[in-house]
């Protein structure tokens, strides 16, 4: 039986998962240190991290099993805009507060319901919208969009811990989700949306596979205004885990440039960013 369009992304969100659980899992172990080392997201320590992606991850569960129920507890979160970060902080402390062992079970545990839960509703007949905090997704962006999120956070994780951590060919669900909410991150900083499809043609990583010289490419071939440059590095950006003057990636246009500027595909307010100069791979700066 041909799978459902979900089901490509959910084993990449799957190993994605698996792979930052590796790496931190031995830190659980420890007498603590690393566990609460201080990542480039301010005042979040590793643990904090680990604890925002259970915490979203329950969220996301409880989108997707009950829609009415998420969109009232986020109208009554999100009521006051001084409260987001508050909201999303407070989420990310009361996990960080558990025993790390304890910690990593309710991850792991979330993780595999939450698969589970977008496996079955897009199996059904139909067209699923879960709602979140920017745009309504289908079960394949939630799962995209939950990839994005480990990906990134595990970036955080990594630059605390001093550890680099190899580009794979699941970057590809990051970059096409980068590419899709280009109107939505003019939106959240206030800007009009570009009228025009952008073409963006992007190097996969070395790791990635793929044929010498095959890009990853998105939009008309002939469009004006065009993006390109390392994968890796739009990734980067789109996560605001690094500054723009920090990347390889070129714009032609400058509603293109204007773009890379304000580039986000997390929902939320786009925070400060990274600061110019700060770029170390597994970099963050921003939640």
């Amino acid at each position: 039986m041909p799978g459902t369009a979900a089901d490509e992304v959910l084993e990449d969100l799957r190993s994605e998962g698996e792979e930052l659980d590796a790496l931190v899992a031995p830190l659980a172990e420890e007498t603590g240190e690393r566990w609460t080392a201080a990542t480039p997201a301010p005042g979040w320590t590793v643990a904090h991290q680990i604890a925002h992606l259970a915490w979203t991850d329950e969220r996301a569960l409880l989108a997707a099993r009950d829609p009415g129920a998420f969109r009232r507890e986020a109208e009554a979160a999100l009521a006051d805009p001084a409260a987001v970060d508050t909201y999303v902080d407070d989420g990310a402390r009361r996990g960080a507060a558990l025993p790390p062992g304890a910690l990593l079970a309710l991850w792991r545990a979330g993780r595999r319901t939450l698969a589970g839960a977008l496996r079955e509703l897009s199996a059904r007949p139909g067209r699923h919208r879960i709602p979140w905090y920017g745009p309504p997704m289908s079960p394949a962006g939630m799962a995209t969009a939950r990839l994005m999120e480990t990906w990134a956070h595990g970036e955080d994780i990594a630059g605390a811990l001093g550890v680099r951590r190899e580009p794979t060919a699941r970057l590809r669900h990051v970059a096409r989700l980068g590419v899709r909410t280009r109107d939505f991150a003019h939106l959240v900083n206030g800007l009009e949306p570009p009228a025009d499809p952008f073409r963006v043609e992007l190097v996969p990583p070395p790791a990635a596979g793929g044929a010498p010289g095959e890009l990853w490419t998105y939009g008309p071939a002939d469009a004006p205004q065009r993006v390109g440059g390392p994968a890796l590095d739009f990734c980067l950006l789109v996560t605001r885990r690094v500054h723009r003057d920090d990347t390889a990636l070129r714009a032609t246009g400058a509603a293109a440039e204007r773009w890379l500027s304000v580039a986000q595909a997390f929902a939320g307010p786009p925070g400060a960013g990274r600061a110019p100069g700060a770029r170390s791979h597994g970099d963050g700066g921003t939640r």
